[in-house]
């Protein structure tokens, strides 16, 4: 048995930022053509007005100031709302190998590996560009790596499970080095004109390497236990779509885009995760006051202060429970992986921290770190 350890992390950010306020005018643009086209059957009640979003709204709601995507005109053509990505040819790369490859080379930088080094890559994200092939397979060729490589999609809890598997893997000996990468588009999948949901999501992509800890060449995480667990709900749901509509190739159907009981959500989702972590740390033999950090999914600030407080105990001092969704949105899978490769360097031999994603399914995956 070989013990896993964390060596590397990158982010690919996307150069494209939407503010809060361009957004909000956008949405408002958008939802007067659609009051003043429906005007008369407004007027006889059959179909109710679009209300307008506001900045104070989403920041209430969320916590979110921005977000990152891959294409800014289009979300906020108020004709459209909903990103223009050039269509690939079957000879070109995919989109998401495109990013992922972007993320790679940062963490195999900072583990000091190349591409050639890697024998398993997972790609693990919310929404995946095709069927088939893997996209795992392509980022597995750009990179010039051996081995194998598959694709998971656990939706917001991809990146932790998918780090479960490469340590699982890892540790019984079947691989020596993996990356674990998370390319999420998250703009292709999100209902832009929808007033309760416009604001949630980003684009990015990060990924993560993992490697036996013998073979770690500079700091490094000790992965000390790994714990997923699953329940279904149709609180969150998309029924296919994905990139199509931003390439003009399929008909603009409401359910085939993010759909979400957000109240629901918070409800079920919060307690289940509070409590799937606390019984992971006792397994572990680690006590919540333990704990150095909480990474935690970047969803909604309200989740994740109930989240910290519930684990710790208390409220969570500055830097405890790091949020970076201000800057980036959701960016579901990506959102623990952000936060962890952003807000770890300062931690010592010893530090202990949990990174814990959650989402649609429901699912959560939590990764029980210490500094080595």
């Amino acid at each position: 048995m070989y013990q896993p350890a964390i060596t590397g992390t990158g982010v690919f950010t996307p150069e494209h930022v939407i503010t809060n306020d361009e957004l909000v005018a956008s949405y408002n643009a958008y939802a007067d053509l659609w009051n003043a086209e429906h005007a008369a059957a407004i007027a006889t009640g059959e179909v109710a007005a679009k209300p307008h979003s506001s900045t104070d709204f989403i920041l209430k709601a969320s916590g979110i100031e921005q977000r990152h995507v891959l294409d800014k005109d289009g979300v906020l053509d108020p004709t459209r709302m909903f990103p223009r990505l050039r269509a690939r040819g079957d000879d070109e790369p995919g989109i998401m190998a495109e990013i992922a490859l972007d993320a790679c080379r940062t963490a195999l930088a900072q583990a000091g590996r190349e591409g050639a080094d890697i024998d398993l890559v997972i790609c693990a994200a919310s929404n995946l560009e095709r069927a088939y092939p893997a996209v795992a397979i392509e980022i597995q060729q750009c990179l010039g790596a051996g081995g194998f490589a598959f694709d998971m999609n656990v939706a917001c809890s991809s990146a932790t499970f998918g780090i479960q598997a490469a340590a699982d893997m890892i540790r019984s000996g079947s691989v020596r080095r993996a990356i674990v990468v998370n390319p999420e588009i998250t703009s292709g999948h999100l209902e832009w004109r929808d007033r309760d949901c416009h604001f949630i999501f980003g684009d990015v992509a990060t990924a993560t390497v993992l490697e036996r800890e013998g073979d770690a060449q500079g700091e490094h995480f000790r992965v000390i236990s790994t714990r997923c667990a699953t329940e279904f709900s149709n609180n969150i749901r998309n029924n296919n779509g994905f990139l199509r509509r931003t390439r003009d190739q399929m008909a603009d159907r409401r359910d085939m885009q993010f759909m979400q009981e957000g109240r629901k959500v918070f409800k079920e989702v919060v307690p289940m995760v509070s409590a799937h972590i606390l019984s992971h740390l006792e397994d572990a033999g680690v006590a919540p006051s333990d704990l150095k950090r909480l990474w935690l999914h970047q969803a909604n600030k309200g989740m994740n202060d109930y989240v910290g407080r519930k684990v710790l105990g208390r409220d969570p001092e500055p830097g405890e429970q790091p949020n970076i969704l201000q800057d980036y949105a959701n960016t579901s899978s990506a959102g623990s992986i952000i936060a962890f490769a952003k807000h770890s360097a300062d931690l010592t031999a010893g530090d202990k921290g949990v990174i814990c994603s959650f989402g649609a399914g429901y699912s959560v995956g939590s990764v029980l770190v210490e500094r080595a």
